[in-house]
């Protein structure tokens, strides 16, 4: 390992010091998260299948346009 190594481990800590913040903080403001249209949830009586679909496209857009953003400032 190196130092810059460990400077991702850091930025990684730090984004999900974040997430883990906004989370706690706004989760009643966030409760369309793994509802949305597009989103695969078969409930029935002792089973209970869920897949949300939508959600992990939307976030994996979200993360790729951070990225990018970080890779253009540094």
């Amino acid at each position: 390992m190196n130092a810059e190594t460990g400077k991702w481990i850091m930025l990684a800590g730090a984004v999900l010091l974040v997430a883990g913040v906004i989370i706690y903080f706004f989760h009643d403001k966030l409760h369309f998260i793994g509802r949305l249209p597009g989103d695969i949830r078969i409930e029935k009586e002792n089973f209970r299948f869920y897949f949300p679909f939508t959600t992990m496209i939307l976030l994996s857009v979200l993360v790729n346009m951070l990225i990018k953003i970080i890779k253009r400032l540094m």
